[in-house]
């Protein structure tokens, strides 16, 4: 995460000519909801506070940019692909630095955008692309590039908590909203309102993985492999479903419903009493006496707002003899 760019952004003549109005595409390869979710949106608020463009709170205080993360730093070991959002000219380029560098107590304060890309568009527009993963740069300064050219990989270098892209647009040196580039306080967003094409479609909230354990898996594992339980025995200790999701709002409730043979059945509900950016949170039982009916079992998560379910996750399990 970064309150700045931190690559200085330079303003060049006018590119040659590109057909058509520019419009930017989603700027790596990944499936919003599924495989990958914006954790934070620009910060709208002018103050010491901060606020998202549907005057939520997924943002932090002076945040530039748009924050697309990975699940896990598994998958950021996987490879997820940048790609130029518009076609131009790249500008600027920085890559060697270390990921994962400020989680180890590194200080980043000299690279706080880690390895990144800046490119120039038609038209006065700039995109820049931070916290790149080490190794990874593809392009050099002055390279022309198309839309959806491969930049880097998605990484974890700078100042980044975690594995994610920040992306950021200026035009003529200031700041635009990709989500609500009109500047309105509306806080409601139509679809035509954005900068991306095709359109972009980003939930606040939601759950990025939800699965079945046995012992509670610890904060650390989950985020850095989701941990998957298909099957276990009739004599496990317990039977727990866990909920890793993004963009809780005060007042929401994590529901966790597990179903199964003999008509077991439980349910619990947990109360978020302030909001988070990113969440954990588990429930289940202990062992019954004389073990689990084997059988299926299912899990049901549901985050509710004001009652209505926002999200909503389905996992099974097995229990055999």
């Amino acid at each position: 995460m970064i309150g700045k760019a931190a690559l200085p952004l330079l303003l060049l003549p006018a590119l040659p000519c590109m057909a058509g109005s520019l419009q930017f595409s989603q700027p790596l390869d990944c499936t919003l909801g599924e495989t990958c979710f914006i954790q934070n949106f620009v910060d709208r608020d002018p103050g010491p506070g901060w606020r998202d463009h549907l005057c939520g709170a997924l943002s932090y205080d002076g945040h530039q940019g748009t924050d697309f993360a990975l699940p896990t730093v598994a998958d950021m070991a996987a490879g997820v692909t940048v790609r130029a959002a518009a076609p131009g000219r790249v500008l600027r380029t920085r890559d060697g630095e270390e990921d994962g560098a400020m989680a180890a107590g590194a200080d980043v304060s000299a690279a706080e955008c880690g390895n990144a890309v800046v490119i120039a568009h038609e038209d006065g527009w700039q995109s820049v692309y931070c916290h790149l993963r080490e190794g990874s740069v593809r392009v050099q300064p002055g390279a022309i590039v198309l839309n959806g050219a491969p930049l880097a990989e998605v990484g974890m270098s700078g100042a980044a908590a975690f594995p994610h892209l920040h992306f950021a647009l200026y035009h003529n040196g200031q700041l635009v909203d990709p989500f609500q580039p009109d500047l309105t306080e509306s806080c409601t967003l139509a679809p035509t309102d954005t900068l991306f094409e095709p359109e972009l479609t980003a939930a606040a909230t939601g759950l990025i993985a939800a699965g079945f354990a046995t012992t509670p898996p610890d904060y650390a594992t989950i985020q850095t492999e989701l941990p998957r339980l298909d099957t276990t025995t009739a004599t496990a200790p317990a039977l727990i479903a866990w909920g890793y999701g993004w963009g809780i709002q005060a007042g929401d409730i994590l529901r966790v419903h597990i179903d199964g043979p003999g008509g077991f059945s439980f349910t619990h509900d947990t109360p978020f009493d302030a909001p988070k950016v990113r969440f954990y949170r588990l429930a289940g039982k202990k062992m019954p006496p004389g073990g689990w009916p084997p059988g299926p079992y299912r899990a049901t998560l549901e985050i509710l707002r004001a009652g209505t379910p926002v999200a909503t996750r389905e996992i099974r399990i097995e229990i055999t003899d």
